[in-house]
C-alpha cells in the first residue's frame, strides 16, 4: 500500500511538472520544472528496482543536459520584444503536424498488445551488480572501445579549441 502512494505521488509530480514545462511563459521555470520531472522519473526507476538506470538518468539528464539547457536559455536572453512574430500559417502547420503525430501514436497503440509483465525484482534486473557484471564480462570489449572513442573525442575537442600562435 505504501509503494502505491509513493507511485501516485511521483506520477502526479511528473505530470504536473511536465505541464509546467509546456505551459510556462518563463523559460527558466520550464527548465527547472523539467529537472523536477527528471527526478520524479528517476524515483519511478528506483521503485522498479533499476537503481543504475535511476542514477544514470539523474547524472546525464538532470546533471549535464539540463545545465547546458539552462546556460543556453540564460545566454539567449529570450524576451517578448526580441522574439519574431510568427505567422498564422506556421501556427496552423504546427497544430496539424501535432495532430497527425497524435493520430499516429493512437493508431499504433490501438494495434499493439500489452506484454506480459515480469517483475524486475524477481530477476534482479537493473541493479548495479547485475549491470556491472554484464558490462565487465559480456560487453568488456565494446566498453573499452567506447572509452577509447571518448578519449579521442576529448583530445579532438581540445585540439580544435586551441588557438594558434
Amino acid at each position: 500500500m505504501g509503494s502505491e502512494i509513493i507511485f501516485y505521488i511521483l506520477s502526479a509530480l511528473s505530470i504536473f511538472s511536465a505541464l509546467v514545462v509546456v505551459f510556462s511563459k518563463n523559460p527558466i521555470y520550464s527548465v527547472l520544472s523539467l529537472i523536477v520531472c527528471f527526478f520524479s522519473i528517476a524515483g519511478h526507476y528506483v521503485m522498479l528496482n533499476a537503481q543504475f538506470l535511476a542514477i544514470v538518468h539523474i547524472i546525464v539528464y538532470a546533471g549535464a543536459i539540463m545545465v547546458l539547457l539552462l546556460f543556453t536559455v540564460m545566454l539567449l536572453n529570450l524576451n517578448k520584444e526580441s522574439e519574431p512574430h510568427k505567422s498564422n500559417l506556421i501556427k496552423v502547420a504546427a497544430i496539424v503536424t501535432g495532430g497527425l503525430l497524435m493520430l499516429t501514436l493512437l493508431a499504433s497503440l490501438r494495434t499493439s498488445q500489452l506484454p506480459v509483465y515480469v517483475s524486475p525484482t524477481d530477476l534482479g534486473l537493473g541493479t548495479v551488480q547485475t549491470v556491472g557484471k554484464s558490462l565487465f564480462t559480456d560487453y568488456l570489449l565494446p566498453f573499452e572501445i567506447s572509452s577509447i572513442l571518448f578519449i579521442s573525442a576529448m583530445i579532438g575537442a581540445v585540439v580544435l579549441a586551441k588557438k594558434e600562435r
